[in-house]
């Protein structure tokens, strides 16, 4: 089997995506740390704020600029991969990343407030980001969106735009944003798992492939223009994703379904216990702020 060093150093590491990743990262800091006093009303950055805005950015390059992207267009395991991180990882990371008074400060504008509310509704969030990605991944739509350099880069900004309206209910720390409490997020994961499955289950469970850009030489060769430079592509003598891949196009495709199945399991079995835990140790301590304020009014209650 070939080797992904055959397509040279930018398609395997994408400079010109480090460097606004770099970009990013920069004005993060220039507005959380440097000039945070500007700004009425801002607090301090904190460790595990930094910590996870940085996390994300690294996994954003990690998927869509080191050579795994360029795995993503061979192999269609290493494209679920690159999906589950980019939907299910990165938009929980970077919203708990960003401090509340930035938020405020984004979110201020009465226009942007007003959609914003809207979209982030739990109903709305859920449905747009799961029909959206379920469309996404009928053959027809598939097949044309990874041919298709702005289809490919609109369609995934959108998704990704989508997965932090649908993260949103559940992770954000606003209190005049709080949609979900307790138990309701406990409902809202398990209807997101299931909102998901049967993209996962077509997938899965198909007795042939079902993505041209995946098992048709020349669809294959369409999407690689997007990821690889046409003189590049031009010089090498390629047939298809056999070359690079020991498993049959049916099996690719089904280890990619059961991946991206597996990590949303794990990544919602995550955030289900700590809202769980969460929910639990606030009806403690309002439990206890209860039993205080009996026995302030009755010192005869016993401890």
């Amino acid at each position: 089997m070939l080797t992904l060093d055959i397509f040279g150093f930018r398609a395997l590491w994408s400079p010109y995506f480090f460097i606004v990743m770099l970009a990013i990262l920069a004005v993060y800091f220039l507005l959380t740390v440097k000039y945070r006093q500007r700004f009425s009303g801002s607090t301090p950055l904190t460790v595990k704020q930094a910590v996870l805005f940085t996390a994300a950015i690294i996994l954003v390059y990690a998927v869509k600029g080191s050579p795994v992207d360029l795995m993503s267009h061979i192999t269609f395991y290493a494209h679920m991969i690159q999906m589950s991180i980019l939907y299910l990882i990165v938009p929980p990371l970077l919203i708990t990343g960003i401090p509340e008074w930035l938020w405020r400060k984004i979110l201020a504008p009465a226009s942007i407030q007003k959609v914003f509310r809207f979209l982030t509704k739990p109903l709305i969030a859920l449905i747009l980001f799961n029909g959206i990605f379920s469309i996404y991944h009928i053959p027809l739509i598939f097949d044309a969106v990874k041919t298709n350099m702005w289809l490919h880069g609109g369609y995934s900004i959108l998704l990704f735009i989508l997965a932090g309206l649908m993260w949103w209910p559940l992770v954000n720390k606003l209190e005049e944003y709080e949609s979900l409490n307790g138990l309701k997020k406990v409902g809202y994961i398990f209807a997101d798992g299931i909102l998901l499955t049967p993209a996962c289950a077509l997938i899965i469970f198909a007795d042939t492939p079902i993505y041209a850009t995946f098992s048709d030489p020349r669809a294959w060769a369409d999407a690689m223009h997007l990821c690889v430079p046409s003189a590049t592509l031009a010089s090498l003598n390629l047939s298809g994703p056999e070359m690079f891949n020991s498993m049959s196009a049916l099996n690719d495709q089904q280890l990619g379904g059961v991946l991206m199945k597996v990590f949303q399991e794990v990544v919602y079995g995550v955030v289900l216990a700590q809202v769980f835990f969460q929910w639990y140790k606030k009806e403690q301590q309002e439990t206890e702020a209860e039993l205080k304020a009996s026995r302030s009014l009755d010192p005869q209650i016993a401890e």
